[in-house]
């Protein structure tokens, strides 16, 4: 068992009735508020006039940001510390998704910076400060609700990276699983493969010491995902399992169940693909992981995979290590393109192997990504060409 740090200061508001104290929790903070949102379903759902309602009755004054993209924009971030400075921001309010919401985190910490918001991205520059941010959730997928980290895009250069300190843990969340009936099948799966992929490349496949109550909870919102992903889809509105996945949304990544300290592999090699192509994290996600399962299977790594497979998916646990592995790997990928509905192949995406050297001398940053298994660019570019 790894010496370890707990400690997360976001104050969840959870369920149907809890946006009353919206407007208590942000004039808490001030009264000149940005409020950070994306193409506008907001406004067709009607949550944004739920939050304008709430922020009248405190008296607020709002400055809106809107337009923040599926994979956000260091040029977004610009525009919104531009507003911020300008008119005297005292607090962000985020209501989104993961992209929304860390969007909103690197505008708080640009805000106290001079230059490019990418330089906080790229650690050219440190985060000094940041304004306070709460945030309303509406899609479970990221866990950026209840985490100190965002991950910014530069499509001019074809980069994706995180941004982090715990200066941008958000103050408040709202999470009203109603918020998400409205989301659609694609982006409920795809965000439902985050979820899990954020317990397997943090912490479910790595060589490091296991606390095994950790690694029970792990698997038990794992088995949440597995058990109500699917009633989402076939009932949206399905107050019970949106609720389950925005909960479990939250605890996968809010630091409970801890970090291996490997580098989170198939997330570095999917920021790649979604800085490249622009597209949806989650569903990259879910074609790269049972590829790089396969591809790191070995004597070393087969009894954990294996596991894996006995703990969500009840394979047979009489099978020898390798071939129970192989099979847990099916099992996940049948779940991920068979019961989510996902395309199983990059292709399907309308990516190329054309910029694959490329990506993975990134991913690997000029040496090689650790994790699980240590890979070198030459393995990365394999796993894409086999994803393909």
């Amino acid at each position: 068992m790894n010496d370890f740090i707990f400690q997360n200061t976001t104050k969840i508001y959870f369920g149907k009735d809890q946006l009353g104290h919206l407007g208590e929790e942000v004039g808490a903070c001030g009264t000149r508020v940005l409020l950070v949102y994306g193409g506008g379903s907001i406004k067709a759902n009607g949550i944004y006039d739920d939050v304008m309602a709430e922020l009248e009755h405190v008296g607020a004054e709002v400055f809106e940001l809107s337009g923040v993209e599926p994979n956000p924009r260091h040029t977004t971030v610009n525009k919104g510390a531009d507003i911020c400075k300008r008119e005297g921001i005292d607090i962000i309010l985020a209501v989104g998704g993961g992209s929304t919401i860390d969007c909103a985190k690197a505008i708080a910490a640009a805000t106290f910076y001079d230059g490019d918001s990418w330089d906080l991205v790229i650690g050219k520059a440190a985060v000094t400060n940041a304004l306070p941010i709460v945030t309303v959730l509406t899609l479970a997928a990221t866990g950026s609700e209840m985490d100190p980290v965002g991950v910014i895009s530069n499509i001019e250069t074809n980069e994706k990276y995180g941004i982090g300190h715990s200066l941008l843990q958000p103050k408040v969340s709202f999470l009203n699983p109603e918020y998400t009936f409205t989301v659609n099948a694609y982006q409920t799966a795809s965000g439902s493969v985050d979820i899990m992929a954020h317990v397997f490349d943090m912490m479910y496949f790595t060589m490091k010491p296991k606390f095994d109550m950790i690694h029970r909870m792990a698997t038990e919102v794992l088995s949440t995902v597995i058990q109500y992903a699917p009633l989402a889809l076939k009932e949206p509105a399905n107050y019970e399992a949106r609720a389950n996945l925005m909960w479990a949304s939250s605890w996968a990544l809010n630091g409970f169940l801890g970090r291996s300290g490997d580098f989170p592999t198939c997330h570095k090699i999917e920021h790649e693909l979604s800085a490249y192509y622009d597209i949806t994290h989650g569903h990259g996600l879910a074609i790269i992981i049972p590829h790089w399962l396969t591809y790191i299977l070995t004597d070393e790594t087969a009894p954990q995979i294996k596991k894996m497979g006995v703990d969500l998916f009840n394979t047979d646990e009489s099978l020898n290590d390798i071939d129970g592995a192989k099979v847990a790997i099916a099992a996940l990928s049948t779940f991920f393109f068979d019961t989510l509905g996902l395309d199983s192949k990059l292709s399907d995406l309308g990516i190329s192997d054309k910029d694959f050297k490329a990506m993975a001398r990134n991913a690997a940053k000029g040496g090689t990504l650790k994790g699980f298994i240590e890979l070198t660019p030459e393995d990365i570019e394999k796993i894409l060409i086999a994803s393909l």
